[in-house]
């Protein structure tokens, strides 16, 4: 079966006419050496004081399920399935650090204390199975206030239960949608402290590794982008002050995080839309992160703009992890439309990235680790209940 791999990235973020062969045409680098055949899909990855058992995760996917941000049953199995089913960090779908921050009413989220419990009673169950249990951090900026996508997703109004939005200048997401109020200094650092109280929050959840979302056109990628952010004052402009704000949350959370605890950032490294935010700015970025003490960068691309033109298909988005991992000499982590696991195990070892998060895929099979384990030949880890009697029917009993 020949798998799709882009090995070459766009020369414009117009482009789409993208090389493709077989597998990923990654150079390893000092970080790691594709050489060495023990360094694989299934090799533990340590990061600071914590290892995980290997280099799948579940990429953080939004089930717009939860009620005043309560995490509920729906997201206990959904979850828990997924550890049971041998994926080593489970990281929690895009959770709002305020009421306003939620893309719409059925997020979750952990801005206020009462939801710490329902989140810890499922990270009980996730470390139980041996998984690494992560959380994803948001604000939705000028994306907030939407309908749930199977009610077509478009922004409430007022009447529906809407709520005002947010951003670094009054431009709407798309045509017609609802102009953001854009920050006082004020009002960023609300959004700052409320980034800083929510991480206390998932540590008392007990969570192991905090994510910043600052992709997909929500509130600290808005302020990346020239596009979206038209600021005069320090938090717009330059490159230095578009960077600002995801700097300074970046740095208050690290302040508080224990020294032996992991931090990812989520990025998009393109627009995909010319003067728009783009790979090399992202490359420098990421050093900056780096600086302050960030561990990996959870590589997407897009979301910004309704109209971009993306080239989606097979590791479409390994390429920015790539160039990100080298030139900023930082952990990456490669995500999107990867599905196979002979794929997914040489963007590992062609030293693409760190770990491959695995999403859509996921959510069709809460089983994929188990079944990648099994199609490369190594040794599946079944939850114990399953594992006796799978096993006792391999050897014909």
């Amino acid at each position: 079966m020949t798998t799709e791999k882009l090995t070459t990235l766009p020369s414009s973020p117009a482009q789409t006419e993208l090389e493709l062969t077989d597998s990923p045409g990654c150079q390893s680098t000092s970080l790691h050496d594709s050489d060495v055949p023990e360094v694989d899909l299934f090799s533990p990855l340590k990061i600071r004081d914590i290892t995980l058992p290997d280099r799948i995760a579940m990429s953080p996917m939004c089930q717009y399920s939860a009620e005043d941000g309560f995490a509920n049953d729906w997201h206990f199995v959904h979850l828990g399935s997924r550890a049971a089913g041998g994926t080593g960090l489970i990281i929690v779908e895009a959770t709002a650090v305020t009421a306003q921050g939620r893309i719409t009413p059925g997020d979750l989220g952990l801005w206020d204390d009462m939801h710490i419990e329902p989140l810890a009673r499922i990270v009980r169950f996730l470390r139980q199975q041996g998984a690494i249990a992560g959380i994803q951090l948001a604000h939705a900026g000028r994306k907030a206030s939407c309908n749930v996508p199977w009610l077509g997703g478009t922004p409430l109004t007022p009447e529906q239960g809407g709520w005002p939005v947010v951003g670094p200048s009054p431009i709407p997401f798309q045509e017609g949608g609802p102009v953001p109020i854009a920050l006082d200094e004020a009002g960023i650092e609300e959004v700052i402290e409320a980034f800083v109280t929510t991480t206390r929050r998932a540590l008392q959840a007990g969570f192991q590794i905090i994510e910043i979302h600052s992709a997909h056109g929500y509130l600290l990628h808005s302020f990346l982008s020239p596009l979206s952010n038209q600021r005069t004052d320090s938090y717009g402009g330059s490159l230095e002050n578009r960077m600002r704000l995801l700097l300074e949350v970046t740095k208050r959370i690290r302040d508080i995080l224990p020294s032996g605890m992991p931090l990812f950032v989520r990025l998009s490294a393109t627009d995909w839309m010319e003067g728009g935010w783009d790979l090399k700015q992202s490359v420098i970025l990421s050093r900056e992160l780096k600086e302050l003490g960030v561990d990996l960068i959870d590589v997407s691309t897009g979301g910004l703009v309704p109209h971009a033109r993306i080239p989606v298909q097979t590791g479409y988005q390994v390429p920015f992890a790539a160039k990100i991992r080298e030139e900023a000499g930082i952990r990456t982590g490669a995500v999107g439309m990867i599905k196979e696991a002979e794929y997914a195990n040489q963007v590992i070892t062609r030293g693409c990235a760190d770990l491959v998060l695995i999403g859509r895929e996921m959510l069709r099979d809460p089983y994929w680790s188990i079944r990648a384990r099994c199609h490369l030949d190594e040794e599946p880890n079944w939850p114990l209940p399953y594992g006796y009697a799978v096993k006792q029917q391999r050897r014909g009993k």
